[in-house]
């Protein structure tokens, strides 16, 4: 078996809780130069390009990189990114569990898990690199960026991995709750399988025939007033899974932009999250042996408020609004 490469470690240093940007070109290309490879492939304009290289801020393994530097194929080089101006997430993480490995937080809705696309700066990772002065801090695992609840975090480098096939392998029991539509005809509970495709660039997953590669349980725990609050345990983790299958079912959860259409809320607009939490991960410590389990302590708004899901929604017409109603997806709200 063909052995990879080691990746070599960042020869730049962290900057405010945020990695430098690392890519490896090509294994072949017609670019005469590395800037020439840049230009096309980076979304920003070539004089943001031309900058960095001037301003010796394109990296490789033995130092800044020259704006006609050759083609290099299958090296590394690493950069700032240039960051544009990211509104606040107006909500805040609680941690849960911290020790010499793992730091377990309580997230919100709205804020990302890690950097990615336009949420870079406002994600759970760097707050928590910042907050704690963990620059080595990495997830252990994924959280929706519209989904609330328990997510874990490595804080030793040598434990990574560890921590990680927990959940490749499987080996953590999730629970979720979510507030949907109640359906008196639908019988519950009951396990969804289905094959899930996700599409690079598409938001929205979506079921196709063959073999089944998802599987969720599905419990009505109670109902009133026409919605119902479910328990939802995940036996695999394909990417929406367990917001598809609820739609697919004919219940989709509230609050989601996505499932069983696409709508277009304002970036701004924090008023009628998606209504889906991670309630409990549950495992054996991989490196201590101990048996953790991690509830939240957030609440979904729409089975304590019953009111405000049932009027017609209106967008908030300023951040003074969006920030108001921040304290109520504070814990204990």
């Amino acid at each position: 078996m063909r052995r990879r490469t080691p990746v070599p470690p960042a020869p730049l240093p962290q900057r405010d809780g945020i990695d430098p940007v690392r890519l490896r070109l090509p294994a072949e290309g017609p670019w005469p130069t590395v800037r020439d490879h840049l230009v096309q492939r980076l979304p920003v304009a070539a004089g943001l390009i031309d900058a960095l290289f001037q301003e010796g801020g394109i990296v490789g393994t033995d130092g800044p990189i020259a704006p006609d530097a050759p083609f290099a194929p299958g090296t590394y080089l690493w950069f700032y990114r240039p960051l544009e101006p990211e509104l606040p997430v107006p909500f805040e993480l609680e941690i849960l569990y911290r020790d010499e490995s793992l730091v377990v937080v309580d997230k919100p809705h709205f804020l990302a898990t890690t950097p990615r696309g336009s949420h870079v700066a406002e994600t759970a990772l760097v707050r928590l690199r910042r907050q704690l002065g963990l620059p080595a801090l990495s997830p252990a695992h994924r959280l929706d960026r519209l989904t609330a609840g328990v997510v874990m975090f490595v804080a030793r480098p040598e434990h990574r991995s560890a921590y990680q096939s927990l959940f490749q392998d499987r080996r953590v029991r999730k629970e979720y709750e979510a507030v949907a539509p109640h359906r008196p005809g639908l019988a519950l509970p009951c396990s969804v399988r289905s094959r899930i495709v996700k599409e690079r660039g598409v938001i929205a997953a979506r079921e196709v025939p063959g073999a089944p590669n998802s599987e969720s349980r599905i419990e009505l725990v109670e109902h009133r007033a026409g919605l119902g609050r479910y328990r939802l345990l995940p036996l695999t983790g394909r990417t929406h899974q367990l917001r598809l299958h609820m739609s697919g079912l004919g219940v989709p959860i509230l609050g989601d932009p996505v499932y069983p259409r696409v709508t277009d809320p304002a970036p701004g607009d924090f008023g009628r999250p998606l209504q889906l939490l991670a309630k409990v991960l549950e495992f054996t410590d991989p490196v201590t042996g101990a048996e953790h389990r991690f509830t939240s302590r957030r609440t979904l708004r729409a089975w304590t408020c019953h009111a405000d899901w049932a009027a017609p929604y209106r967008p908030a017409a300023s951040p003074v609004g969006a920030a108001d109603r921040a304290d109520r997806d504070r814990p204990g709200r």
